[in-house]
């Protein structure tokens, strides 16, 4: 059984593409690519299991190709669109602390540098230099933080946790 903490986010299933049950896939990572693993580990109905890729092709710098083993039609690979995709940590081969997309920290918990539970992230907006989270909080209520490597105390991708420096009423304001 793969476990959450083995794994890291790299896209999700988009769309079914032609006849022969290939699908693609939007990357917000693509650490995959100088990785080792001949699969992709898919989330089902909050389980994950690994899918064999039979191969897979560059469609732009976002997007790939998958055709995935023992699926050969549209219907098959339709029921996998909008699907997680993640990639496990051990098949990587950079450093596993660093990851290559600040999107990769959609889905993590995040932690003033008090150590209070802030919320988890749910977006990430790096279309500029400014990058900005959106967390979802507890109670709710969304709040949009600024994120830069400077701000950032602590961070763990197996736990899928960061600790931010968020500077005092920030949270207010949201």
């Amino acid at each position: 059984m793969i476990r959450s903490d083995e794994v890291f986010k790299i896209g999700k299933i988009t769309r079914t593409r032609g006849i022969k049950g290939e699908v693609e896939m939007e990357c917000i990572n693509d650490a995959f690519d100088d990785g080792n693993a001949e699969y992709f580990v898919l989330e089902i109905d909050g389980i994950l299991v690994p899918f064999f890729w039979e191969e897979y092709r560059f469609k732009n710098h976002t997007t790939i190709i998958v055709m995935f083993d023992g699926i050969s039609n549209e219907k098959e690979a339709s029921q996998y669109v909008g699907c997680n995709v993640f990639y496990p940590f051990s098949k990587v081969a950079t450093d596993e602390t660093h990851l290559l997309s600040w999107k990769a920290f959609e889905g993590y918990s995040v932690t003033g540098q008090n150590e209070e539970h802030i919320g988890e992230i749910i977006h990430v907006d790096d279309r500029n230099d400014n990058i900005v989270i959106t967390v979802e909080q507890p109670s709710g209520k969304t709040a949009l933080l600024p994120l830069h490597e400077d701000l950032i105390l602590e961070c763990d991708h197996k736990k899928r946790f960061v600790k931010l420096i968020i500077a005092e009423g920030l949270l207010d304001l949201n």
